[in-house]
């Protein structure tokens, strides 16, 4: 089991349009995971739903929230897991 929230390096093959993201949640908690472009605008949403304490990994497959293909370019993902105070 994780002892700590954690957000990997994503992998993925260069050629194909699709990435892996791997992340660890440490206690049972909501997560979201959000990809957003380099303005900021948030691209999709792949998770937002309360998630078990373990090692987790989503495919990121290049399509925004209503399924489009996105620009090739650089994107930036950001999860936040547990409640703020």
């Amino acid at each position: 089991m994780p002892e700590a929230f954690a957000l990997q390096a994503h992998y993925s093959n260069p050629f194909h349009p699709a990435t892996t993201i791997r992340y660890q949640v440490a206690v049972e908690a909501p997560v979201r995971l959000e990809i957003f472009d380099v303005l900021g605008q948030r691209v999709p949403a792949l998770i937002a739903e309360t998630q078990a304490a373990e090692f987790h990994r989503v495919l990121w497959d290049s399509r925004d929230d209503r399924g489009r293909a996105v620009a090739a370019g650089v994107y930036l993902y950001r999860l936040q897991a547990g409640t703020s105070r």
